[in-house]
């Protein structure tokens, strides 16, 4: 938007003082973390819109222990529940056999198996079956079993871990008090141990996992962190570096952490976007690869795959809320954390400072802009793209990998918004109401709202500018207004000028000045007219229409018929407020209004009502016709000025053979050839007044020839 004024300059100003005033409550409630429940569900809607797989999604498969392999299982193995430990080994078996790379079941098994040691045993020749089995353990802050580790622990399986000294004093976020650990037949046989334990956001929806938990002085790997370090992710000689960046894997590659010390988990999609088996048909398939029989599942669905085990059957109480779905089971969360880790896309939180500053950019933007908006349409026009934007940025931002607060956008933004316009209708309102009360008595209704719109078109003390400027007068108005009483012309003058004046608003134009029964206004002025010459005629011509249609109506009831005469001229005049600083009006002042305000005397001279000047008639174009009257000079100006009267076309088709005849007459006047002038001039005299007035010129030429005839004609009188 142009800044074209102090006036402007001052309001971009307030603006952007409005701006930061809401901008900085808003950064306010982004630090103090105010806004996180409604920024959740923004982000919320991010996640389910990018939500895809990866090439590494295909690398994962989940076992479930879902409802219907708790049916199966009670139904056709008569398995109670918890299903007895041996049930276990032959999905660790068919996992063996398929080439599986990894094993991770996300199950606690806590306390020996009601079944006795043979039962636990058996799930220990399943764990040594396979090649890498992560066990889980549930580390916390309040509830466990224990603070310490077992003395006989040694295969918790972590590369060195190395804290950069400028986070040493912020480990509170990894460290846990108490652990629940598994029954030693797990503890001792699993490759590495893993946390399964995850605390959600503030609304209960889980976003995001820590990777690394700290218990009794040693460094724990979540689920599916510890997958990807057990499937060869990180040499375990290679040690990793906590930085306040984040957990540095290895060369460049880096897992941002947020503030907390969490990854925030970029999401696949809905429930079993990874491929997932049910637990009833891998033991099926294992129990028919035993017996030789072709079995359910194809044994190569997991070869060199990270297989993860967990429930999904709703009485096990595993299932979570998280962006992508309300029931989402939690052995999915562990399973999206391995595959943000092979893909190494996991989201980072945006930098504060970015945060801090597009909120400080927007707000201030929005406000600055708003605050010399000229209307609370235009206000709302603004407000499309500026709400629009924290949207567009939140999610080119997700697409980048970065997590950007919209909300604390639109804190800023909006109500900065909707203050300026309160602000704009206060200031603003009170400026157009003043101007349509200073300018409704002599400008029509569509000027004044685009003098509203565009207040700094009428500069103080005027400007130069091409007006068309239209001066009319009552014919005879002495001797009429002699025949009134002062009530009755008081009537008469308000009808009149009511009548003559609602046509000139209509048509755009501005009224100046009354003077008695005379009238002056122009148009393109206070506001731009590209067609201002054709407004002015075409009002003329309705003012003229409009008397003819009142003229016997009005002499029967004010006594005397009434005709009006006009002169209209367009030129360059001084257009603007003027007189002093107690009173002033709206005028003009230039040699272009005398000149239009002696053509309107200069009808007496030829018996006619309107004319226009050759400046005026250049302007017309081909919408009105008419005829070139002659060329004259006024009083007080020595180039002479050809006049016209226009007439519309109707007129001049139904007059053609006067028209025809009267120019070729005046051909012959201009060109001094008087006898021949005077003898087709007298062939319209009785039906035209032109003609008769220059039947009578040329007969004074023709006995009193001039030394030198230029075919001008002299106009002496005002």
């Amino acid at each position: 938007m142009k800044i074209s004024s102090s006036s402007t300059v001052a309001k971009l100003i307030q603006g952007l003082l409005i701006g930061l005033l809401f901008a900085l409550p808003a950064l306010f409630l982004f630090q103090t973390d105010r806004l996180d429940l409604l920024e959740y569900k923004t982000w919320d809607w991010r996640v389910k819109q990018f939500a895809s797989p990866r090439p590494s999604s295909s690398q994962i498969r989940l076992i479930l222990l879902d409802q219907y392999s708790l049916d199966w299982g009670a139904k056709t193995m008569k398995l109670p529940w918890p299903w007895p430990r041996e049930v276990y080994k032959p999905i660790l078996d068919f996992c063996a056999r398929g080439g599986a790379k990894v094993v991770a079941f996300d199950m606690l098994f806590t306390e020996p198996s009601v079944m006795g040691v043979e039962d636990d045993a058996r799930l220990a020749e399943g764990i040594l079956a396979v090649p890498e089995f992560i066990g889980a353990a549930q580390l916390s802050r309040s509830d466990g079993t224990t603070t310490h580790w077992p003395d006989d622990t040694d295969n918790l399986r972590i590369p060195p871990l190395i804290v950069d000294p400028a986070i040493s004093n912020q480990l509170d976020h990894f460290t846990f008090p108490n652990a629940t650990l598994p029954i030693p037949e797990v503890l001792t046989n699993a490759t590495a141990l893993a946390n399964v334990f995850g605390n959600p956001d503030r609304d209960s929806i889980y976003r995001r996992i820590s990777p690394l938990a700290r218990f009794d002085g040693q460094w724990v790997p979540a689920l599916g962190f510890s997958a990807y370090l057990a499937g060869g992710g990180i040499d375990s000689n290679t040690p990793l570096r906590l930085t306040a960046q984040g957990l540095q894997l290895k060369g460049n590659r880096l897992l941002p952490l947020d503030h907390n010390g969490q990854v925030i988990l970029r999401f696949r999609g809905a429930s079993q976007t990874h491929r997932a088996f049910n637990a009833a048909a891998v033991i099926q398939s294992e129990i028919a690869c035993q017996a030789g029989t072709p079995p359910p599942i194809d044994p190569t669905e997991f070869r060199d795959k990270y297989v993860f085990f967990g429930t999904t059957a709703p009485g096990l109480f595993d299932l979570r809320p998280t962006p992508v779905s309300s029931v989402y089971p939690g052995v999915e969360i562990h399973a999206t954390l391995l595959d943000n880790l092979l893909e190494l896309d996991s989201l980072r939180e945006m930098p504060t400072g970015w945060v801090v500053g597009l909120t400080l950019i927007l707000t201030l933007f929005a406000a600055g802009i708003a605050r010399i908006c000229r209307s609370g349409l235009q206000i709302l026009i603004l407000a499309i793209p500026i709400l629009l934007l924290p949207w567009v940025l939140g999610c080119a931002a997700y697409t980048h990998g970065y997590w950007l607060p919209m909300v604390v956008l639109w804190t800023g933004s909006l109500p900065a918004l909707i203050a300026v316009l309160g602000v704009n209708y206060a200031v603003e309102g009170r400026q157009k109401r003043y101007l349509k009360n200073a300018f409704r008595q002599y400008l029509s209704p569509i000027v004044i709202d685009q003098l509203v719109a565009h207040p700094e078109r009428l500069r103080l003390g005027g400007e130069l500018k091409e007006l068309t400027i239209f001066f009319s007068d009552v014919q005879g108005f002495t001797s009429i207004s002699e025949k009134l009483d002062p009530q009755q012309l008081t009537e008469f003058l308000n009808t009149y000028l009511t009548g003559m004046t609602n046509i000139i608003l209509e048509e755009g134009g501005t009224v100046d000045k009354y003077e008695g029964d005379a009238i002056i206004a122009f148009w393109n002025a206070p506001t731009d007219q590209a067609d201002h010459a054709r407004r002015g005629v075409r009002a003329a011509l309705r003012c003229q229409a409009l008397l003819a249609e009142k003229r016997d109506e009005w002499a029967a009831r004010y006594g005397s018929k009434i005709f009006m005469r006009v002169g209209m001229n367009t030129g360059q005049v001084v257009v603007g407020n003027m007189g002093s600083d107690q009173r002033f009006d709206y005028t003009f002042l230039g040699d272009a209004g005398n000149l239009a305000a002696r053509l309107e005397g200069i009808n007496k001279k030829f018996g006619t009502y309107y004319i226009i000047s050759e400046a005026t008639r250049k302007r017309l174009g081909s919408e009105f016709h008419g005829r070139e009257i002659s060329r004259i000079t006024v009083v007080g100006r020595r180039e002479p000025v050809r006049i016209f009267e226009p007439v519309t076309e109707e007129t001049e088709n139904q007059n053609e053979t006067l028209y025809a005849g009267f120019a070729a007459a005046l051909q012959d006047y201009y060109a001094g050839r008087f006898g021949e002038a005077h003898r087709k001039f007298g062939a319209f005299q009785d039906q035209d007044p032109i003609s008769a007035r220059y039947v009578a010129q040329c007969e004074e030429l023709i006995l009193h020839p001039p030394k030198e005839w230029t075919g001008v004609w002299s106009m002496t009188e005002k």
